[in-house]
């Protein structure tokens, strides 16, 4: 194999990563641009998402396209392939342990449509790919001229890294000759099997594995943020309350009100970041490791019962850090299941707002307990509400997933850019939302348009069998989910006046009624207006009648 350092191209240059799914694209990504996630846009009449950054020290952009799928997502598959027309070379991703396997179903895939595209090749899993493997790449490059390269894409050295360069430069069109079969036979490197594989075990197991990865963060987020709470409060919240003391009452309002745009604001920001932080470091960690991809394995079945695919699923436990960054993270979902899973994490995804919301509540009325049935019926519920108004995936789109990733020691340097990722979604998209919606919120609380509001909605809340002087916080739940704090006024007097019935359907019809409005605003920016509507519209349906189902059961 040619060694050689050519120039880079003297003009811009796009290139185009194409590869099957878990194949180590977002790695040769990361080592070619140094960056975790580049600038993503849907492609253009679809929902299928790419992500863009440029080629560091090089005048070229990285174009990295959603994995290719097999039968169970072919729609997707062909938008994101045409978008390969665009780009003007293209560099094949296969892993090393399964590379003629791979290479046969690119070029079945990719050569007819795109025969005069220049094409260089990298396989992954250098480290444990077979002697055949680097006999087979001297082959390919002998045999056609295509450069090809083999790396281990978790762990790529400088000098790795303009090997890869060299062999991008060196593409060329990809049928001047086929891809030959290996001479040497090439017995493929298949990932361990384990205990999420066993029948009996697998989905008991994953269960496990699920719950303590969002539940360790999220105990230790809640931990962190309560025991900073009041000293950060002290030392930045309180000093500024004092000096805006003599503002006028709209800006105090505005800034330090019920919905200010600090108090609430550095509020979210301290009870959800953390949350977003470590659930962003447990999924990073599990995906490195290789977890992640057994978990969505074994709970494919189950899942697939009620509309959605196992890679569903962090998308939707993710919701319970942050909503906004669940819906971004649906993205990577099928096109026959995105919609489906964006609805699961609008009903039953409670976000850190909530869930700090919610453990506040249920504590102040002296009925802590209650935070776990309230959980289950989300889930529930939830898996109903989506099942109900999606339709079932035909057979070949409920084909069970058969991808298993290798169980490996995490590279900490790639879980560090997973983290950065996640954290920079938050900062720069979740952010700026929320602060939005504190703003808009303060103001319709300063004119007192939610009061009348609140005041209309009052008898209808005696349907669910609840006091009308819990509508305030019914209704600014609707604006954020923590806006149910309002309710604790009075050291909690009026919590601690109802039942634990009623303070069940008091937070769970509050909490499902609809998504809130920062959620509501990404689904518009991602799927449009219409959905967006058409959404909100399924989930009041579902959460009145379910909410009215609870309240009369408890009352018998």
């Amino acid at each position: 194999m040619k060694t050689d350092i050519l120039p880079p191209p003297t003009t811009q240059t796009a290139i185009a990563l194409a590869g099957l799914e878990s194949v180590g694209k977002s790695a040769v990504f990361r080592a070619l641009t140094g960056q975790a996630t580049g600038d993503e846009q849907n492609v253009r009449g679809s929902t299928v998402s790419v992500r863009r950054g440029p080629i560091r020290g090089a005048r070229a952009d990285v174009v990295d396209l959603p994995g290719i799928r097999t039968s169970d997502d072919a729609a997707t598959t062909l938008i994101a392939l045409a978008e390969l027309t665009q780009a003007d070379r293209m560099l094949w991703v296969v892993r090393g342990t399964h590379m003629e396997s791979e290479l046969k179903t690119l070029n079945q895939l990719l050569a007819e449509e795109l025969a005069t595209k220049p094409v260089a090749i990298v396989a992954t899993f250098k480290d444990r790919a077979s002697d055949a493997a680097f006999a087979y790449v001297q082959q390919i490059e002998s045999a056609t001229g295509i450069p090809v390269c083999i790396v281990n894409a978790r762990m790529v050295s400088d000098t790795d890294r303009q090997t890869l360069l060299n062999t991008i430069y060196r593409a060329t069109p990809s049928l001047t000759q086929a891809i030959p079969p290996a001479r040497e036979p090439m017995i493929e490197v298949e990932p361990q099997r384990s205990a999420f594989e066993r029948p009996l075990f697998g989905v008991p197991l994953a269960l496990a594995f699920m719950t303590a990865l969002f539940a360790v963060p999220v105990f230790v987020a809640y931990w962190l943020a309560d025991t900073l709470e009041d000293p950060l409060d002290a030392l930045m919240i309180d000093p500024l309350t004092e000096r805006l003391a003599a503002w006028p009452d709209f800006w105090q309002a505005m800034l330090m009100g019920d919905y200010g745009v600090i108090s609430l604001g550095w509020y979210s920001f301290l009870w959800a970041f953390p949350v977003v932080l470590f659930i962003g470091m447990s999924v990073a960690l599990a995906e490195e490791c290789g977890l992640k991809d057994r978990i969505t394995t074994a709970l494919d079945g189950p899942l697939r019962r009620i509309g959605l695919h196992g890679r569903d699923l962090i998308p939707i436990l993710t919701g319970f850090g942050c909503n906004v960054v669940a819906v971004f993270q649906t993205r990577g979902c099928a096109a026959c299941t995105r919609k489906a899973c964006v609805s699961m994490i609008s009903f039953g995804s409670a976000c850190s707002y909530q869930i700090g919301a919610s453990l506040a509540l249920f504590s102040v009325a002296g009925h802590p307990w209650l935070f776990a049935p309230y959980l289950l019926m989300l889930f529930v519920v939830g898996a109903i509400h989506t099942r109900i108004w999606n339709p079932a995936l035909s057979r070949a789109q409920a084909r069970p997933l058969s991808e298993a990733a290798f169980l490996q020691a995490p590279s900490w340097r790639a879980v560090s850019w997973r983290v950065r990722a996640v954290v920079k979604q938050f900062l720069l998209q979740a952010i700026p939302i929320f602060i939005l919606i504190c703003a808009v919120g303060a103001v319709l609380d300063y004119v007192g348009v939610l009061e009348r509001i609140a005041d209309a909605v009052t008898p209808a809340l005696a349907l669910f069998r609840l006091p009308g002087e819990v509508a305030p916080g019914v209704i600014f739940s609707i604006i954020r989910k923590d806006g149910l704090l309002v309710l604790n006024t009075g050291e909690g007097a009026l919590l601690q006046s109802l039942t634990a019935g009623q303070v069940l359907v008091l937070v769970y019809f509050a909490s499902t009624l609809t998504a809130c409005l920062v959620t509501l605003w990404t689904i518009r920016k991602e799927l449009g207006t219409r959905f967006a509507l058409k959404i909100a519209g399924r989930q009041a349906l579902t959460s009145v009648a379910s909410t009215l189902l609870l309240a009369w059961a408890i009352a018998r």
